[in-house]
């Protein structure tokens, strides 16, 4: 052999030898450095891989029609004996839910006479009726229309004109609320069953006795032929359970995306999850039970939260998977602690709204649970997932999720309630680290169904000409925040709607109602912030009819017939006259600001002592609620 020819071959060895050493070292540092450049590399890495499996199996169902009905039938197939929803000490299968729902189904077409497209209004709690009766009705290809337990006289009135609802199916505990407004279901045609096996009220027939009769096979899926991925599935009630619901049209393709935040939060189907939200409300309902039921999993149903059971009920059951509503998480920190606090199997924790300093208590107390806080409005187009695990962010911005939905925070005048527009007349978007009002495009990709029948509501929720000519955007009453890691931050609610007990209050609905007690001239009503409670708490500013006094029993009494508790406004203060802006638009900007303080304010102030009526407000009482001592 050449000894040069040697000396080549091992100089070429040593070079190759010594890249391979370059590339093995670049290729382990390089983790390094993207991680120090971007520390939620990974978790941005995954969210683009599950975006990608989501975004292809939406596009399936797109493709061929294929319903959360389809997904359960397939599941009962798949694995008929496993529990599907465990309630109080009763648990059942898959397939006895199925059975269960056929039975449902044939009495429903055989004495309400069902047909497909039908609208049936459910006023139902959390009990395994609910989730019989709604897939009973998707298989009979009707829509459901959810309404809260909480409404009642003309707010229930109301919800059939909005979804056209010719049937109504109430819980037994509900007969009263039902009997209130009886006449006027009768003259309207509106067919009444109530879930007992005897009803002597006349207009309300009885249905659990006809279910127990009827034949468990399965029915034709000709009956829901016609159904589509655009067709109406439920109508679920927002921000108007103040007084005049308003019907939120969620159809088939919506579903799918909020069944999918589930997946997204990394459930499994060996999960158990723990719903005790209403399944009347978009979180108990669209995340909880349908993502339930994407995944396969076991739910566990109760009917309402209790804080001193709730862990109890984790254990008892060996929930893996709880929902949450920012106030739940602080109700559960508020508990005396115990020695088996971090005693549970619980992994994962999905909701909204809770706060930074709960959520670092929660993980503390409670151990080592993923929290997935999300944002998202029932009837909006726009949504945001913490994957990122950053606490106190509703989301994180991922370029694929910007691709397929453009939104974007405008500059926003919280005085003059409106967005600010430049000399073009265009929206302004806001840099990274300044609050904005949160808007979404409307279009093919992200559609806004809007209000059944409530075209001025709808209209109201849309901004035109935002960055260009003719464009238009949802509009999400939402103040956020994105800060320069790209992390989602909610800071407020905007105009005439604020957050109570984990629900939207419509200040304008429940003024209206105000007005009509007969002392009371004008009214304002804004939400006031209360030291350790989320959200806001509703106030009332009142200017009585000349001569006549505050009755706090007779106000008391008029906004418990009509209003939910959660509406009713806890403080009043009465004024001589109610200030508004040139433009006589209300300014409650400052009366928010000075609260219900009376060492600041010299106007008389009422407070809502529970289940009493209104009591003058004092100091004591102030010091007791600023100091925590009196919960509201």
């Amino acid at each position: 052999m050449d000894p040069a020819a040697g000396l080549t071959y091992s100089s070429f060895f040593l070079k190759t030898k010594m890249l391979a050493y370059i590339l093995c070292t670049a290729l382990a540092v390089l983790p390094l450095m993207i991680y120090f450049r971007n520390p939620y590399f990974l978790k941005d890495l995954s969210y683009t891989f599950l975006s990608i499996y989501v975004g292809i199996r939406l596009s399936r169902i797109k493709k061929k029609f294929y319903s959360i009905l389809d997904r359960f039938l397939d599941k009962v197939a798949e694995h008929p004996h496993k529990k599907f929803i465990v309630y109080e000490e009763s648990s059942y299968t898959y397939s006895q839910a199925d059975r269960e729902s056929n039975k449902v189904a044939r009495a429903l077409l055989t004495h309400a006479h069902l047909k497909e497209g039908d609208t049936v209004a459910l006023f139902l709690g959390n009990e395994p009726w609910f989730v019989w009766i709604w897939l009973a009705l998707s298989k009979l290809g009707c829509t459901a229309s959810f309404l809260n337990v909480n409404i009642r006289s003309k707010s229930l009135l109301h919800c059939f004109s909005c979804c056209e609802a010719k049937v109504l199916i109430a819980g037994a505990d509900l007969q009263g609320a039902i009997e209130e407004v009886l006449p006027t279901l009768k003259q309207q045609g509106i067919r009444v069953f109530i879930l007992r096996e005897h009803c002597h009220v006349d207009g309300i027939e009885s249905l659990s006795d006809k279910i127990q009769m009827e034949s468990d096979e399965p029915l034709s899926r000709q009956l829901r032929a016609s159904i589509n991925i655009k067709s109406p599935a439920v109508y679920i009630y927002t921000s108007g359970t103040t007084g005049l619901p308003k019907a939120a049209v969620i159809n088939h393709e919506k579903v799918w995306i909020r069944a999918f935040g589930m997946t997204f939060a990394g459930v499994r189907s060996d999960d158990i999850v723990y719903i005790y939200l209403p399944l009347y409300h978009t979180a108990g309902f669209l995340l909880g039970l349908y993502g339930a039921i994407e995944r396969g999993t076991t739910v566990v149903l109760r009917s309402k939260f209790s804080a001193s059971n709730f862990w109890n009920d984790c254990r008892k059951y060996n929930v893996t998977v709880i929902q949450y509503i920012g106030e739940v998480m602080r109700y559960l920190c508020n508990t005396l602690k115990r020695d088996n606090d971090k005693d549970h199997k619980v992994r994962l924790a999905i909701g909204n709204g809770i706060r930074e300093d709960t959520w670092v208590e929660f993980l503390e107390r409670f151990g080592n649970i993923c929290i997935r806080e999300c944002y998202g409005a029932t009837e909006g187009n726009v949504g945001f997932f913490n994957y990122g695990g950053k606490i106190g962010a509703v989301g994180r911005e991922h370029f694929l999720y910007k691709m397929a939905c453009k939104y974007a925070l405008i500059r926003f005048d919280t005085e003059k309630e409106e967005p600010v527009r430049d000399s073009r007349g265009f929206c302004i978007e806001v840099p990274r680290g300044e609050t904005g009002l949160l808007v979404a495009k409307i279009g093919k990709r992200t559609p806004f169904s809007g209000y059944a029948k409530d075209k001025q509501q709808t209209d109201k929720k849309k901004l035109r000409d935002v960055f260009e000519k003719g464009d238009m955007y949802f509009n999400s009453g939402d103040l956020l925040k994105i800060t320069d890691e790209g992390f989602i931050f909610f800071q407020d609610r905007i105009g005439d709607t604020f957050r109570w007990k984990g629900e939207n209050v419509a200040t304008t609905e429940v003024a209206d109602h105000l007005l009509t007690v007969d002392f009371i001239e004008e009214a304002k009503v804004y939400g006031v912030k209360v030291p350790g409670h989320e959200g806001r708490i509703g106030m009332a500013a009142l200017k009585l009819k000349e001569n006549m006094d505050f009755d706090g029993k007779a106000f008391y009494q008029h906004v418990k017939n009509y209003l939910p508790s959660y509406a009713r406004p806890r403080f009043v203060r009465i004024q001589d006259a109610l200030v508004v802006t040139s433009t006589f638009k209300q300014m409650k900007v400052k009366l928010a600001e000075e609260g219900f303080n009376p060492a600041l304010i010299k106007d008389p102030l009422f407070y809502l002592e529970d289940n009493k009526g209104y009591i003058p407000m004092t100091q004591e009482l102030f010091n007791c609620i600023a100091e925590g001592r009196l919960r509201l």
